[in-house]
């Protein structure tokens, strides 16, 4: 079975979509990526590559009047939250696919993701959940689906589905809680119960992620990794990692997550040292600017005790400052590949 993905980045994330490409060209050996480049830069970057898995489309074949409509009242992250379900219409219907499965550009592949699409079975539509560790719980606003892994088949019922997403984020999608929405995720939340043919994905190695990764152990290296449940023990092959929030800064620093979700020496072994060496193999300039902490030890500690005050007055006394600080997750490059 060939499968059909389609991503959206800018050209501040060319590596992460180059190492994507990569990941699947790894371990998928039938796969075929539609790209919609966000910005000139990139959309010529990639055509220039003229990779063989790979179709780009530009914002200008792809934009018509309803996204032109509502791009000028929305952020640039708004936007692509906006323009998510609409890629993966346009892929649809422009290519005459049996189906489409939307990915994060920001994910990597250690084995072949078609096992999540066989899991469908005769379903018409797959979502994948947060299945966030207690700690990190953020149902409630986050939502519990994560559109980072989401499939339509060209059915009736998976284009019932997916177009009405699209008007739906059309009509509204900000990064605030309005109505019981957050951007384009909480519309998910009651498509089990509304539609048939909604499949809940059930693969554990599909969405490992820096808010569940605390519940599992994991072993292998490269294109083999097996992780494990705690407790239950129960064992499952990596599909894909979501590196959400990772970002490089000025002098060669990169900041791993965000601040607070616990992250293991082992995880970053397994997972972010290998991530973060690819990512600068393919354009290791592009960052988000200078390190909102810099460098120093001291530095951090007062910048996160102050940014601490500010979010609490109950922070004066140092409430929670040294898991800000154990979470950090603030790394020199060199030292990190060491």
């Amino acid at each position: 079975m060939k499968a059909n993905f389609c991503t959206l980045f800018n050209s501040a994330y060319l590596s992460r979509g180059l190492v994507l490409y990569h990941s699947l060209l790894k371990c998928c050996p039938d796969f075929h990526l539609y790209v919609f480049a966000f910005d000139d830069k990139c959309r010529d970057h990639l055509r220039a590559l003229a990779l063989p898995h790979m179709t780009v489309i530009s914002l200008q074949e792809f934009e018509d009047k309803d996204l032109l409509r509502v791009k000028p009242t929305r952020t640039a992250g708004e936007y692509c939250w906006t323009c998510t379900s609409s890629t993966i219409l346009y892929c649809i219907r422009k290519f005459n696919l049996d189906h489409c499965t939307y990915i994060d550009a920001d994910m990597y592949f250690y084995s072949d993701p078609r096992v999540l699409l066989e899991e469908m079975g005769n379903d018409s539509v797959l979502i994948t959940e947060h299945r966030y560790s207690p700690e990190y719980e953020q149902g409630g606003t986050a939502g519990k689906y994560c559109v980072q892994f989401i499939t339509f088949k060209n059915n009736s019922i998976g284009m019932e589905v997916l177009e009405w997403w699209r008007n739906a984020c059309i009509d509204w999608c900000y990064a605030r809680h309005e109505d019981g929405k957050f951007g384009d995720q909480k519309y998910l939340e009651d498509w089990t119960t509304r539609y048939k043919g909604v499949h809940e994905l059930q693969h554990l190695g599909g969405g490992i992620a820096p808010w569940n990764v605390q519940q599992y152990e994991f072993e292998g290296s490269g294109l083999r990794v097996q992780g494990k449940v705690k407790g239950s023990g129960k064992m499952f092959d990596a599909v894909f990692y979501h590196f959400h929030a990772l970002k490089f800064y000025d002098e060669g620093i990169v900041s791993l997550s965000d601040e607070g979700y616990e992250i293991s020496d082992g995880v970053i072994d397994l997972f972010y040292k290998p991530y973060v060496k690819e990512l600068i193999s393919y354009d290791p300039h592009v960052t988000a600017g200078p390190s909102p902490f810099g460098d120093s030890v001291i530095g951090n500690v007062v910048k996160h005790y102050v940014k601490g005050v500010k979010s609490s007055k109950k922070n004066l006394l140092g409430k929670g400052l040294a898991e800000r600080l154990r979470n950090r997750y603030f790394y020199k490059i060199d030292d990190l590949l060491k």
